[in-house]
């Protein structure tokens, strides 16, 4: 009896192990990929991974930092689309993947921009990198500088654009995070979303640009990011989707092939629109209350959240039901739309899961000495005098 009861037991813990197998097996989004990672853009959560901590080489995805820090520069108002670069005998000397610009040539970081994102032109990053920082060596500085700012603690970069030199890597966690920044500066989808193009030259040329990431053309709702292959990085890609209000961000290192980075990417982008939903819980410029503000046009202002509050979902699950609490100081004039003036709490069952940060729903201008004395007149008559 005892001999059966021992026969069975280990029976059952056989088919226990092999059932992890098999269940690892179905859910390997990534076969081909040394690391993978898929990612939901707005929240942030993890929706599957894969050895996404192993430092490898990056390859051209490298480039996504360096667009980056140019999207930064010209959000700033550093620099301008219509910015005018010379190109260096540095740059233009740049083996690997290039649009083939010559020295002394001049264009505008728009151009330059398009041959970094869709043609993976090395020539074009480095221009860049010395145009914004001063040297490719003081960019690769700054590049490492964000890096740290991120929390991309497995990231090491030596160089702009991602050919291989010994110490620089990255993973797939750090590369999705900072596809997750760069999309934060929206406009960079109109050069990653474009299949081709072609690059002006100054004698009256033009260089034919393809996307590298196929999947911008054959697979729906993919607007960029960025591919990279190396001898030793092997083909890689950060790609993003969106689709319904919910945009993923993809990313796959170390394949042997295109194919098989585009059907890993393919695999987890199916698994993440098919599996999750953005629901949208409140929207931006839903009141949550009002305000007294002090030398104000106004008396009040509406309270609204700066940005619209999401939760991912599976598709099967509905909306939540949470309560909120506003938590807002004291309030003087001016005030601008989208300055942070306090915090919401989101509350489910007494717990606090969210801290959002609201806003005035329009602009408040400081009040003149005349209104003021307009306003307290008002009050007066009123009966409600109230003079500070």
């Amino acid at each position: 009896m005892k001999n059966n009861n021992l026969k069975i037991a280990f029976c059952c813990l056989f088919l226990f192990f092999i059932g992890i197998s098999i269940t690892h097996a179905e859910t390997d989004l990534a076969p081909n990929g040394k690391s993978a990672i898929l990612m939901d853009f707005e929240t942030g959560q993890i929706l599957f991974k894969k050895n996404e901590l192993e430092q490898l080489p990056p390859a051209s995805m490298t480039k996504i930092m360096s667009m980056l820090l140019i999207m930064e520069a010209v959000d700033s108002g550093k620099i301008t689309m219509d910015s005018e670069v010379t190109i260096s005998e540095n740059a233009s000397s740049m083996g690997g993947s290039q649009v083939f610009l010559k020295a002394g040539e001049v264009y505008k970081v728009e151009e330059l921009l398009k041959g970094i994102a869709i043609a993976s032109g090395n020539d074009a990053v480095v221009a860049m990198a010395e145009y914004i920082a001063g040297s490719q060596e003081e960019f690769v500085t700054k590049m490492n500088e964000k890096a740290k700012e991120l929390g991309l603690t497995g990231t090491t970069f030596i160089n702009p654009h991602g050919l291989d030199t010994e110490g620089h890597v990255s993973t797939a966690h750090d590369m999705a995070l900072m596809a997750r920044e760069l999309l934060k500066h929206p406009k960079i989808l109109e050069f990653t979303s474009i299949y081709e193009d072609y690059l002006k030259k100054p004698d009256g040329t033009s260089t034919w640009l393809v996307n590298t990431n196929r999947l911008v053309r054959f697979y729906d709702g993919v607007d960029g990011l960025k591919t990279g292959f190396t001898e030793s990085a092997g083909y890689c890609l950060t790609a993003t989707a969106k689709k319904n209000n919910l945009r993923l961000i993809a990313v796959v290192m170390g394949a042997n092939t295109t194919d098989e980075r585009s059907s890993d990417i393919t695999n987890m982008l199916n698994y993440g629109f098919n599996t999750y939903k953005t629901g949208i819980l409140l929207k931006k410029d839903t009141v949550l209350g009002t305000k007294r503000i002090e030398l104000g046009k106004t008396e009040t202002v509406e309270i609204v959240l700066k940005e619209d509050y999401t939760k991912l979902l599976k598709q099967t699950e509905q909306l939540p039901n949470y309560s909120y609490n506003v938590k807002v100081d004291s309030l003087i004039a001016p005030k601008q739309k989208g300055e942070k003036i306090g915090e919401v709490e989101v509350v489910d069952k007494d717990n606090v899961i969210d801290v959002l940060d609201v806003t005035v729903k329009e602009n408040i201008e400081k009040a003149s000495f005349i209104d003021l004395i307009i306003k307290n007149l008002k009050r007066i008559t009123s009966g409600k005098i109230l003079i500070k």
